[in-house]
């Protein structure tokens, strides 16, 4: 019985977590770094194109059905590393904006 709710839990939640580990680079010309995965959460800073990422977690927000990758930043421009959430369109596996977006949760 506890696996079965704690199934329900998982299915049911408002957002999912994929952990893989990596490096790649921003590929927007720039896009906000968020404290917390949501398109609304407070900036911590910038990225710019080109930075670096290095990425833990994949998070999808399912109100906002949109996909998060978190992980430190850190700037060409100034060598300053921010630590949250990118929208993964801009810090993605493949580095390039054309990158598929993981399946969403069911």
């Amino acid at each position: 019985m506890g696996l079965a709710v704690a199934a329900c839990g998982l299915a049911t939640a408002a957002t999912a977590q994929a952990y893989d580990t990596g490096h790649t680079t921003i590929s927007c010309s720039a896009v906000k770094v968020r404290k917390s995965p949501s398109k609304t959460a407070t900036a911590l800073g910038v990225a710019y194109r080109h930075d670096k990422i290095a990425y833990d977690q994949w998070v999808y927000k399912a109100s906002q059905k949109t996909w998060f990758t978190r992980g430190t930043v850190t700037r060409k421009s100034d060598g300053k590393k921010i630590r949250g959430y990118v929208i993964y369109q801009c810090a993605n596996p493949y580095a390039s904006n054309g990158a598929p977006t993981p399946p969403i949760p069911k």
